[in-house]
Formats: C-alpha cells, sequence, structure tokens
C-alpha cells in the first residue's frame, strides 16, 4: 500500500502516513458525491449557510490546535498560523451570509417579455490545492461553491495530509451531508484520470505552470470547466515619491512572509535609482538581525522552509543566479541547523539574459532591480510570462497611472497585494485564468441560465 506521508520540516521527522486510496474506494467516493449532489442542491441556502457558520465556529474554537498541525507540516511561523486559521474561518462566512444575494436571480431588460439569469450548481468539483495555505487555499474555492449548492473532492498536497483531514473533519462536524465534501489521498500522478470521469464537472487547481498545463489539458479533453493559478513572478514598485520608510518595511516584510512561500509574495523589488542604495542597506541591516529558529517559537523570524526539496531547488537557484552574474549581497546557504531551514538571501544586478528573471524563486530571496524612471520600472514590471500580482508605492496619482499598466490581475498601491473574501483573486498570462473569491469566485462554477418569458407571460416574482 503506498502511502502519503506527513513530516515536520523544523525536524524533518516523520510525524504520520497515511495510505493513499485504492481505485475501487475512488469509484465510490466519486458515485457517493454525485449523489450527495442531487440532494445538496436542493438545500436551501439557509441550511447550508448554517453549517458553513457552525464550521467557521468549530474552526475558531481549536484555532491554536489547528494552527500547529499548519506549523508541524510545512513550517509556518505560529502567529502565521493562528492568522491563517481566522482569515480562513472568515471565508466560511463570508460565503455564508452573502452566497443567497450574490446567486440571486438577476432580471434582463428585454422587448421580447420577461427574462433573468438563474445561477444553478453543476456537480462534483475536483480541488487540487497546494501546502503553502493548508486552509485557506483550500476554503476559498470550497465555501463559495458548497453555498452554490456544488460537491467537492479535494486532493490537497501530499505534505499537508493532517490539514487536510482537519477540513474534512470539520465540515462533517458542522453537519455537511456525507459525500457533499470529500478528502482524498491520491498520488499527483494519477489526479488526471479523476478528469475522464463523466461525473467530476470541473476543476479547480493552484500550482505549478507544469501541472497546471496537464490539469487544463485533461479538463479541456473532457470539455469541463477549469480555474488555474499558477503562481507569479510578483513586482513591487517603489517609486521616489513613496513613503520610503513604509515601502522599505513593506517590501522586506512581503518578502519575508511565509518564508517567501505565497504566489503573491513581492518577488522582484523594482526600484528607482535615487533611493536603491537607502533600501539596500536597510534590507542588509534587517537580514543580518534575523532571527532562525523554531517555527513554535513567537520569536523566530525565519522559520524552515516546507521541505528538503524546497531548500535544495533554492539553493540551486540562487546558484545559477550567480554563475550567471547576479550578486548575492547576503545569506543564500543552508543553515547549520537540523530541518529544512536555508539562510534569508538578497540579490542585485540580475538582468534579463539570467535564469533568475523569468523563474519564480518560491522562497526567502529578495531580488533588487533598480531602474532610471517609471518608464523603465512599468517594462520591467511587464518582462515576465507571469501576471498574478503586484504592488506600487508613490504619491497616489502617479502609482494609480503606474498601477493601471502592469499586465496582472491584481495590482495593490501603497500596500501588498492581499487576500479577502470580498475581492477576486486570480492573475493572467502563465500565472492561469479564472477568478477566485468575490461574486467572481462564485460564478466560476454554476450554469447561468437564461429564461424568458415572451410578452403576455408574467413570471411569478
Amino acid at each position: 500500500m503506498r502511502t502519503i506521508k506527513s513530516v515536520n520540516p523544523a525536524t524533518n521527522e516523520l510525524l504520520k502516513e497515511f495510505d493513499t486510496i485504492t481505485p475501487d474506494a475512488l469509484q465510490a467516493v466519486i458515485a457517493k458525491a454525485d449523489e450527495a449532489f442531487k440532494a445538496w442542491k436542493e438545500t436551501s441556502f439557509a441550511e447550508r449557510a448554517a453549517i458553513l457558520n457552525k464550521a467557521a465556529d468549530l474552526m475558531m474554537s481549536k484555532q491554536r490546535y489547528y494552527a500547529e498541525l499548519i506549523t508541524l507540516e510545512m513550517g509556518k511561523k505560529i502567529m502565521e498560523s493562528l492568522a491563517e486559521v481566522e482569515f480562513s474561518s472568515e471565508y466560511f462566512r463570508y460565503y455564508a451570509n452573502n452566497a443567497e444575494a450574490l446567486l440571486a436571480d438577476k432580471k434582463i431588460d428585454t422587448p421580447l417579455g420577461d427574462s433573468w439569469l438563474s445561477y444553478e450548481p453543476i456537480g462534483v468539483l475536483l480541488s487540487i490545492q497546494p501546502w503553502n495555505f493548508p486552509y485557506y487555499q483550500v476554503l476559498r474555492v470550497a465555501a463559495p461553491q458548497l453555498m452554490a449548492g456544488n460537491a467537492m473532492i479535494l486532493k490537497h498536497a501530499s505534505n499537508v495530509p493532517q490539514c487536510a483531514e482537519a477540513i474534512s473533519d470539520i465540515l462533517s462536524e458542522a453537519g455537511l451531508p456525507n459525500g457533499v465534501f470529500t478528502n482524498i489521498y491520491l498520488p499527483g500522478s494519477e489526479v488526471e484520470l479523476l478528469l475522464d470521469d463523466p461525473r467530476i464537472k470541473g476543476v479547480m487547481f493552484t500550482g505549478s505552470e507544469k501541472a497546471g498545463a496537464s490539469i487544463a489539458s485533461a479538463a479541456g479533453r473532457n470539455i469541463k470547466k477549469a480555474t488555474l493559478e499558477l503562481g507569479g513572478s510578483d513586482p513591487l514598485i517603489i517609486l521616489d515619491d513613496a513613503d520610503i520608510d513604509a515601502a522599505f518595511s513593506a517590501a522586506i516584510y512581503g518578502r519575508l512572509y511565509n518564508a517567501g512561500q505565497a504566489c503573491v509574495s513581492p518577488k522582484r523589488i523594482i526600484i528607482q535609482e535615487s533611493v536603491a542604495e537607502k533600501f539596500l542597506e536597510k534590507a542588509t541591516a534587517i537580514f543580518d538581525t534575523l532571527k532562525m529558529g523554531d517555527p513554535m517559537d513567537p520569536e523566530t523570524d525565519i522559520p524552515p522552509l516546507s521541505s528538503e526539496s524546497s531548500v535544495e531547488e533554492i539553493l540551486i537557484q540562487i546558484e545559477r543566479a550567480v554563475l550567471e552574474g547576479a550578486r548575492l549581497i547576503r545569506g543564500g546557504y543552508r543553515s547549520d541547523r537540523k530541518g529544512a531551514y536555508i539562510e534569508p538571501a538578497i540579490l542585485t544586478d540580475i538582468t534579463p539574459g539570467m535564469t533568475a528573471f523569468k523563474e519564480e524563486i518560491f522562497g526567502p530571496v529578495l531580488m533588487i532591480y533598480k531602474v532610471k524612471d517609471e518608464r523603465e520600472a512599468i517594462s520591467l514590471a511587464n518582462a515576465t510570462d507571469f501576471g498574478l500580482g503586484g504592488a506600487v508605492f508613490g504619491s497616489n496619482a502617479r502609482a494609480i497611472a503606474i498601477a493601471r499598466k502592469i499586465e496582472s490581475g491584481m495590482v495593490y498601491v501603497n500596500t501588498l497585494t492581499a487576500a479577502s473574501p470580498e475581492r477576486p483573486f486570480g492573475g493572467t498570462k502563465n500565472s492561469g485564468f479564472g477568478r477566485e473569491q468575490s461574486e467572481a469566485g462564485i460564478m466560476e462554477f454554476v450554469n447561468v441560465k437564461n429564461i424568458v418569458v415572451a410578452n403576455g407571460a408574467r413570471r411569478d416574482h
């Protein structure tokens, strides 16, 4: 029997093992989900909302327990894990309280007669989610789609199986009918087979470009809706008229948050030359004071990365950047601590011909680019295959004008790219397609049905 392993990256010690699902059991799960959907889609918004609100209550009643699971499985600092539990629970509440209004029939003015749009669930959805935000990534798609009346099968990242189990347990305890949400342990190599099953009606995926392209291909082959969030190389532009201290603090904090393992982390700091040296001085001074340690310790600044493989990949990326001509100012080497630790790095002098210019570095590596003016800043910001998020720090009018020219799904002015349930989340270019969160997110997997009643007949409202 193959297993999924939960390993503590702070110590590299095995925590727990889970058996992967057998082919026969997987077929039973899909059948159960398909059957459960038929009843769930007929439940009222009020009934669905009561379950999701209770799930939020349950999550917060054991906030510390659920936070520690995150920290144990992927190494997030405990204070960040506590915050993730809290803002994840808000997704349950937001959609519980707003889904009915978001999905209410919408009247269309037409000379033909009465016409309106009706929003209907489509069936069983496959959710494939990453490890970096083990609860948030799942709930930002699960909450809206469960409220819409869809059923869901979760295939979570293999290194956070306990977090995946916890979400399933919370929903079950909250009263969600059996089969409406099911967590499975399945090797990533076998996920595409699920999309060949006609009972699976759509897929939402967050992960790498390569895996996303494969998922999109399988979905397209089976004529199924898909949404993809494939990461990014987000620019953070600092103009010479910005609140420099605020901009510097945001750039450094944003890059180190979640140990740099966030899709919308500011991965490229693009800064005007007149203030670049001051930024570099501040960044190196802060990096020199950072405390590496146990992620359960609230005083720790630098926790482990999610796994040994993550450390190895980033070390290779840094070494290649230096070999190609980039300058390593600080860090960039493996710590002598036990566990998946790496000293946070600062890289400068990166040019378009280098690999580091093109790829995403998913870890605590601060890449600094100096530019002469805003035109060069915009050009550099857009010189990437990615287009997820971005930020511009400067006087409002100037920064807003630049934000409009950035090729990405989200641009934030004088603050970091962030997520909340009422705002859409998603990107363009190789960062994927489709939106999560907000009204846009809940609409991704509903059938938008136009009903028209000819003149002479009136709809009973």
